[in-house]
C-alpha cells in the first residue's frame, strides 16, 4: 500500500528557540545521537516503508541539509525513477521566494506535485524524531475511508512547552478516532493527544485544498485546513506507540540527546521500524589512553578519550585530552577539550575548542552552548 504514496517533507520551520544551534544549519540538520542527522529518521522511515517517491522543501540555511542527504544514495533513493528530490525555493509571479506558511510551501512545489504518480501523499511536518512503519497509518486510512489522517502521540504532563517559537497541536478524537476538535498552544489542554505533524491524503484532495488556500490568501495548513474544514472533512487521528523526541528548543535538543543513553529509547528511536540509515563517512575507530574513562556514554568513531567521559554523547572526531572531564554534555564534530576542562551539561557544536583548565557549567533546564568555531 505503501507504494500508492509519495511524501513531502518541508524543512522550513523556524527556530528561534534553538538559538546558534539553527542559526547556520535547518532544524532537520541538527545533528544527534553521534553519527546522525535529523533528517535521517525521517527518510529511513519512509524508505522502511516502502516510500520511494520523496521531496524536500526547504527555506532557510539549507545548505548544509543539502550536502548531506546529497542524491539519496545512503537511503536507497537515488534512482531512474522517483527517488529523492531536493526542492529549495525559487522567485516566479505566484511565488516570492518566502513562505508564509506550510501550504506557501506546497504551492511552490505544485509542479513536483502533479508529476508524482502515487495516488496519495505524506506530508511531513514538524521537528519531531520518532522511528515508524508508515504501512500501519496508510492501511487505516483507507479502513477508515479517512480525508487527512494525522499522527499522534500521547503527551505526557511534564512535555507540555508553552514557548513562544514552539507550536503544539492537540487533538480531541471520537472513539472511533474521527478528530472533532483542534487546540494550538492551548494554555490547559484537555487532551493528550498532541500530533507529530506527519498527514496521509489524497493527492487529488491536496492539489483542490493549494488551489483553493491560495486563491483566499491562506497559508497555514493546521487553521485553514484542519480546523476551518473539521466539519466536511472526514479528518482521523492515528497513534504512535513508540518513542518520540522533540528538537524545537534547546533544552529538547538537549533531552533528545540524551534519550539515545537510555538502552529501551535507544532500540526504540534506532531500530523499532527498521534501521536508521545516514550518510558513511569512513574514520578510524575511537581510541582510548591508558587513563581514559568512559561511562554510559555515546562515543563515535575518530574520538580520542584520554580524559574521563559521563554519560554524554560525542560525535566524530572529538579529542577529550588527559585530566579532562566531559559530564552530561554534547559535544559535536572535531570538538577539542583540553587538558584539566571541565565540561558539564553543555552543547558544544562543531570545531569548538575548550582550552585547558577552563570550566563550563550548565543544568540540565538551560545547558550551555558554544556555537560552531567558538573558542572558550
Amino acid at each position: 500500500m505503501s507504494a500508492q504514496m509519495f511524501s513531502i517533507i518541508y524543512t522550513g520551520q523556524q527556530a528561534p528557540e534553538l538559538k546558534d544551534l539553527a542559526r547556520s544549519r535547518a532544524v532537520m540538520a541538527l545533528p544527534l545521537a553521534g553519527r546522525y542527522r535529523a533528517i535521517d529518521f525521517m527518510l529511513s522511515n519512509l524508505v522502511n516503508s516502502g516510500i520511494t517517491n520523496a521531496g524536500i522543501v526547504t527555506q532557510h540555511n539549507y545548505h548544509s541539509l543539502m550536502d548531506h542527504v546529497g542524491s539519496g544514495k545512503e537511503w536507497d533513493l537515488s534512482r531512474k525513477q522517483d527517488g529523492l528530490f531536493v526542492l529549495p525555493p525559487f522567485v516566479t509571479n505566484q511565488n516570492p521566494g518566502m513562505y508564509r506558511g506550510t501550504l506557501d510551501a506546497l504551492g511552490g512545489v505544485m509542479s513536483y506535485i502533479r508529476r508524482s504518480s502515487q495516488e496519495y501523499v505524506l506530508i511531513i511536518d514538524d521537528t519531531a524524531v520518532y522511528n515508524t512503519a508508515f504501512r500501519k497509518m496508510m492501511e487505516y486510512h483507507l479502513e477508515q475511508k479517512a480525508d487527512i489522517t494525522v499522527l499522534y502521540q500521547q503527551e505526557r504532563p511534564h512535555e507540555a512547552v508553552l514557548s513562544e517559537g514552539v507550536t503544539r497541536v492537540y487533538l480531541y478524537t471520537s472513539e472511533e478516532g474521527r478528530v472533532w476538535d483542534i487546540e494550538v498552544n492551548a494554555a490547559s489542554p484537555k487532551t493528550r493527544l498532541v500530533s507529530l505533524g506527519a498527514y496521509i491524503l489524497g493527492k487529488a484532495l491536496l492539489m483542490r485544498i493549494i488551489e483553493e488556500c491560495v486563491a483566499r490568501d491562506r497559508h497555514d495548513f493546521i487553521r485553514d485546513v484542519l480546523i476551518r474544514r473539521m466539519n466536511d472533512l472526514r479528518i482521523f487521528a492515528f497513534g504512535h506507540k513508540g518513542v518520540a523526541v522533540r528538537i524545537d528548543t534547546v533544552q529538547n535538543y538537549y533531552a533528545a540527546n540524551m534519550a539515545f543513553l537510555d538502552a529501551d529509547a535507544r532500540t526504540d528511536l534506532l531500530s523499532k521500524g527498521g534501521p536508521v540509515y545516514t550518510k558513511v563517512k569512513d574514520e578510524v575507530p575511537a581510541r582510548y589512553g591508558e587513563n581514559g574513562r568512559v561511562a554510559n556514554s555515546l562515543i563515535a568513531d575518530g574520538c580520542v578519550i584520554e580524559g574521563n567521559v559521563e554519560n554524554s554523547v560525542l560525535f566524530r572526531g572529538v579529542r577529550v585530552a588527559e585530566g579532562a572531564l566531559v559530564k552530561d554534555s554534547i559535544v559535536m564534530q572535531n570538538g577539542d577539550v583540553r587538558e584539566g576542562a571541565s565540561i558539564n551539561h553543555a552543547i558544544l557544536d562543531k570545531s569548538v575548542v575548550v582550552q585547558r583548565d577552563r570550566v563550563l557549567s550548565g543544568t540540565g533546564d538551560f545547558p550551555v552552548i558554544i556555537r560552531k568555531h567558538g573558542i572558550v
